[in-house]
């Protein structure tokens, strides 16, 4: 901070030594025509001189954006002449340019990120994909002041390398018109006889032309691929959707509620991952183990014992039984009485306005892919002799394994570890990096390794698999944990390191669907695909593997394909909730104080402990925090986290709150029911209010109580 204090002083310096001195009087048409010719017999006289005399002041005025900067570029003209003002001043343009902009970054970059943080997200993302475009148009066109274009790309994370050169690109055309004026300055009178209203004009449709032009490839490309195809003359649908979970779900729900026609094929069980395998299943046998475990804890609540007898396969029943009890929601039958026509088996697209399924061909308006992922299975030499379980495959056990190893130490792996664990399994999990949860903050993930060794997990971190063996019987997994190797035997191996998009077997191959580099769909704002009909949601896309996010998607996709081009709506991606359901609980959303620090952000981070709780002392689940991360002095809620019981739960008034622009003073001026575990984000409010109390106003406030003792 001192750094950039002394920096903007001398900058500051700079300037009003300009201004005091009136510096601005050498820099005007008149005098610059008054001494032309001493300036051109000073520049034959003293050639390297001169060019290095005005370099230098062109660098300074540009980079501190001083006035002037159109006149010393006529100025170029009429000392050098056309050709080597074209040059000295493009490049001295571009160098002050570029150090302004760096400038600005340096003092006011971090600022503006933290302030604007949602804008500015959109803002560096249009910058990632089309920066250079939009510089090249700022620079052509006269239109944009040169200062602020400096300091507009500041804020973003556009490279310097990039910023100079598409800038120097971008200024030549108004360099050369400028230059050339000065080769004839004695022919003008002002610099408005420069640039006509015509030329201006010119120029602004000459830096939009680039942008017009992208966006008229990117239509002309989605409309050739639509050409390749037959148009139907009557569409069986409006909407046909692959695939029945979450996101397909949701999307086919939407299309009927607004009376459309709309198809939903499914080729294994309706539900998707989340019903089958994923999220019910889990949090089902996750509540089963935490019985257990409260058993174990009896005496916590003033039991001398207590005692489960449990059969695992009976438990893995009721795993099954509780996915029959909600498979009605996901049902065929639900959604065929939602006027939805369901169709069961294989999708095949055809074309972007056609697909097969069951041998039948449906023609239709538009097409929403929803085919989810699956578990990530990585060809690990040894994989298939130790036929390693997923998420996927582990509910069909019957028998707990007494050895049990996971693999990978994710949100997945870290709930299935600790489940079978209480279960009784001897677990290990292993996982690459350097620490569980990785996407979360340290403590965060030093909280749940704690409790993991606690209740007797191995936890293997830095270990980084290297292969399988089947060893008569016994499984065997193969680490690497620098500098020595490590064997260990078990009984059953989970895989538990990601998800993978299902993106082939039903078209979008043959179709030339744009697939990302992380192996998901490339979809736009509107989540179409490169086939303007064409839109996917949820898992195959991204960039978020969550239920509650395909749904979220889900909608945008129905009302984007069945009322574009009349409205759309860009995708919101802001506030993304999400929980890893470990006892403790770990829920977050937007970001955490690692991002925070890493992002260079100016924040303050404020805490309570569940230690401190009514309510949690007296359910003995007093352990855990509540962390939320505020701009410096300000009740802002940028990102919120929380370790503890019912963490999932608790974060969604902060969720609630970051949506609709509230703070923690609105927070705390809410009345929380006591007692529940809601207070703690009340209590959280007030430790900031503490330290964000007005002590000068409260001495007074202090001094007032005594008067009147």
């Amino acid at each position: 901070m001192i750094k950039k204090i002394i920096f903007l002083l001398l900058i500051t310096a700079v300037v009003a030594t300009y201004y005091i001195l009136d510096l601005g009087q050498y820099v005007n048409f008149e005098y610059l025509k008054s001494k032309q010719s001493a300036l051109n017999g000073y520049y034959l006289a003293n050639k390297v001189k001169t060019i290095s005399i005005y370099s230098g002041v062109y660098i300074i005025m540009a980079m501190l954006s001083l006035p002037g900067a159109t006149i010393m570029t006529i100025a170029g003209g009429a000392i050098f002449g056309l050709i080597p003002g074209i040059i000295l001043v493009s490049v001295s343009s571009t160098l002050g340019a570029t150090m302004a902009m760096m400038n600005c970054r340096y003092l006011f970059r971090n600022a503006f990120q933290e302030r604007l943080k949602p804008i500015m997200n959109k803002v560096n993302h249009g910058v990632e994909k089309d920066g250079a475009v939009f510089l090249f148009m700022s620079r052509l066109s006269p239109v944009f002041p040169f200062f602020l274009v400096n300091a507009a790309f500041a804020k973003t994370y556009i490279g310097a390398g990039t910023y100079a050169f598409v800038s120097q690109i971008g200024m030549l055309p108004g360099t050369a018109v400028f230059v050339n004026a000065g080769t004839q300055i004695s022919k003008l009178e002002s610099v408005g006889d420069i640039l006509s209203l015509n030329m201006i004009l010119a120029f602004a449709l000459l830096g939009v032309f680039p942008l017009i032009s992208k966006k008229i490839v990117e239509h002309l490309k989605r409309r050739k691929n639509m050409i390749k195809s037959k148009k139907p003359k009557n569409y069986d649908y409006n909407m046909v959707v692959i695939g029945g979970g979450s996101g397909g779900l949701v999307s086919a729900y939407i299309a009927s509620a607004v009376k459309a026609k709309v198809a939903l094929i499914e080729k294994h069980k309706m539900g998707g991952d989340c019903l089958n395998t994923g999220c019910v299943p889990s949090k089902a046998i996750i509540r089963s183990a935490k019985m257990l475990h409260y058993a174990e804890r009896a005496k916590d609540w003033g039991f001398d014992s207590a005692e489960i007898k449990y059969d695992f396969s009976k438990v893995m029943d009721r795993v099954h039984s509780v996915i029959k009890k909600i498979e009605p929601h996901d049902s065929v039958e639900r959604y065929s009485d939602l006027g939805v026509n369901v169709y069961e088996g294989e999708a095949k697209i055809l074309d972007p306005y056609r697909v097969e399924v069951n041998g039948e061909i449906l023609t239709t308006k538009n097409i929403v892919v929803a085919t989810g992922a699956r578990p990530l299975v990585p060809p690990i030499p040894g994989i298939e002799d130790v036929q390693a379980l997923t998420s996927d495959t582990l509910w069909n056990i019957r028998e707990l394994p007494k050895r049990l190893v996971v693999v990978g130490g994710g949100p997945i792996g870290c709930e299935l570890a600790q489940t079978f664990a209480r279960f009784g399994s001897e677990v290990t999990i292993l996982e690459g990096m350097n620490r569980l949860l990785l996407k979360e903050d340290i403590e965060v993930s030093d909280a749940v390794r704690t409790k993991f060794e606690a209740e007797g997990i191995t936890v293997l971190t830095g270990h980084m698999v290297e292969g399988f063996k089947n060893d008569d019987g016994a499984k065997v997994v193969h680490c690497d944990c620098k500098p020595k190797k490590l064997n260990i035997e078990c009984d059953e191996i989970i895989m538990a390191l990601g998800r993978k998009a299902n993106v082939t077997g039903f078209g979008l191959e043959e179709l030339g669907v744009e697939i990302r580099k992380n192996g998901t769909i490339e979809v736009d704002d509107f989540l179409r695909t490169n086939y303007p009909n064409i839109y996917a949601v949820g898992d195959v896309t991204g960039p978020y593997q969550f239920t509650h996010f395909a749904a979220h998607q889900a909608w945008y996709a129905a009302v984007n394909s069945l009322f574009s081009p009349f409205k759309k709506f860009k995708t919101d991606y802001r506030v993304i909730p999400w929980t890893t359901f470990t006892d403790p609980e770990v829920a977050r959303v937007e970001i955490n104080e690692q991002e925070a620090i890493d992002e260079g952000i100016d924040f303050e981070v404020t805490r309570y402990g569940l230690d401190d709780l009514d309510r949690a002392i007296a359910d003995g689940e007093d352990s855990g925090f509540v962390k939320v991360i505020t701009p410096k002095g300000k009740d802002k809620i940028l990102g919120a986290t929380i370790v503890g019981s019912h963490a999932g739960d608790l974060l969604t008034e902060f969720v609630l709150a970051m949506k609709h622009g509230l703070g923690l003073n609105k927070i705390l001026g809410t009345i929380h029911a006591y007692p529940t575990m809601s207070e703690a984000n009340k209590y959280l409010a007030g430790n900031w209010k503490k330290a964000h109390a007005p002590e000068e106003l409260l001495n007074w406030v202090e001094k007032f109580h005594t008067w009147r003792r």
